[in-house]
């Protein structure tokens, strides 16, 4: 086969620098990774050993196409009781984690041409996937000087006839950001005067240290409009289970699951199970993570304190530090490319999150806090940050 059967799309595509970074860090049996989002917790066993008598017991065929109406009752119980937020049973959909999620509401909302705000730095994935959709992404820069946070006359001021939506995603991957109440009360004006619909990433719910985190869609004026896209990956350190949700209008639920029919039908059931279990035992099993996250990035964020070229702002929420590198005078990928030469530590440049994300490395706080320490030790080592 010739390689010109790919797609023109397809054909020529570059690699990207995550890609590039990932390729050269194999040349090392060294490396401390800080690089992805993939927590170093397993999964809690009560909820993995419940999820394999569940496997015995038979729940092993497939499950409704919008998931097991089980799990879809428990997240309905969980978001009364958390957050005071009444859904239907019409109004969930369990999906195969939350990038499943964000593709499958955004094919079911786009119209080609379709125009869709994405603040960054933002969530690689997205634009790809308003792409694949049909929409076009428009990118609404942030800046630390403003702590990250969206403007609102910045975001009304890209709004044409062709914007349908915004892409909300708080607490923040990559700058470990927490949108604050005066901003999304902005945000919630511009949206009602627009007539925009919101995505609204809450992956990263349950990690928010600073402020306690409500849902968007608790705001009476945006319920209607928004599509709240949720995962147990990194609030139950399962990612490997591949098993999310999404909370939207009944008519974008019906929507997502005749698109789904032609993608996976449904999520593992067994997956599902396991959900189920974490969340009755959500109170049992996220507060010592979340506490040691919390830890974890704080202990990092005193030792970029030290280190010269580099700073942070303090943390709020993920695992997450999106740290300056500005000083050095190097671009991020250099940077990004001389830590794991010269100290073998591994982490992302900031341009993968966005042209605005120059300047910085995204570090996530993903091991323990003694390969953190190895972490910082050798890079106070080097050169761009021992001036």
């Amino acid at each position: 086969m010739k390689r010109e059967v790919l797609a023109e799309e397809y054909l020529d595509q570059e690699q990207t620098i995550i890609a590039e970074i990932g390729a050269l860090a194999q040349q090392y049996d060294d490396i401390i990774n800080l690089s992805l989002g993939d927590p170093d917790y397993p999964t809690n066993s009560q909820v993995t050993e419940a999820a394999f008598q569940d496997a015995q017991e038979g729940y092993t065929r497939y499950t409704a196409a919008v998931g097991d109406p089980e799990l879809r009752r428990e997240i309905i119980k969980y978001n009364q009781k958390e957050f005071g937020y009444e859904v239907d049973l019409s109004q969930v959909m369990v999906t195969v984690g939350a990038c499943h999620g964000m593709f499958l509401a955004l094919e079911s909302i786009l119209d080609e041409g379709d125009e869709v705000i994405v603040p960054a730095p933002y969530f690689t994935p997205y634009l790809e996937q308003i792409r694949l959709a049909g929409g076009k992404p428009v990118i609404l820069e942030t800046t630390e000087d403003e702590g990250f946070q969206i403007n609102a006359e910045s975001l009304q001021a890209l709004v044409t006839d062709k914007t349908k939506a915004v892409i909300i995603n708080t607490p923040n991957n990559p700058t470990g950001v927490c949108f604050s109440e005066e901003v999304l009360t902005d945000l919630e004006e511009v949206v009602i005067e627009e007539d925009l619909i919101i995505f609204a990433d809450e992956v990263y719910g349950a990690l928010s240290f600073k402020h306690d985190f409500v849902p968007l869609a608790t705001r009476d004026r945006l319920q209607d409009r928004t599509i709240t896209v949720a995962s147990f990956s990194k609030d139950y350190a399962m990612t490997g289970w591949r098993v999310g949700y999404v909370i939207a209008p009944d008519f974008v639920i019906d929507s997502m699951q005749r698109v789904n029919e032609g993608i996976c039908y449904a999520a593992p059931s067994i997956s599902q199970r396991a959900a189920l279990h974490a969340l009755r035992l959500h109170k049992e099993i996220q507060p010592l993570m979340v506490d040691e996250y919390k830890k974890r990035v704080n202990y990092a964020y005193q030792r970029i304190k030290t280190i010269s070229n580099m700073s942070v702002l303090p943390p709020e929420a993920t695992f997450y530090l999106f740290v300056n590198i500005k000083d050095t005078g190097l671009s991020s990928a250099e940077v990004s490319k001389k830590m794991l030469e010269e100290a073998r530590v591994l982490a992302i440049p900031g341009t993968a999150f966005g042209e605005c994300g120059e300047g910085y490395i995204r570090i996530a706080c993903t091991v323990d806090k003694d390969k953190l320490k190895s972490a910082f030790d050798r890079l106070a080592e080097m050169k761009i940050f021992n001036q």
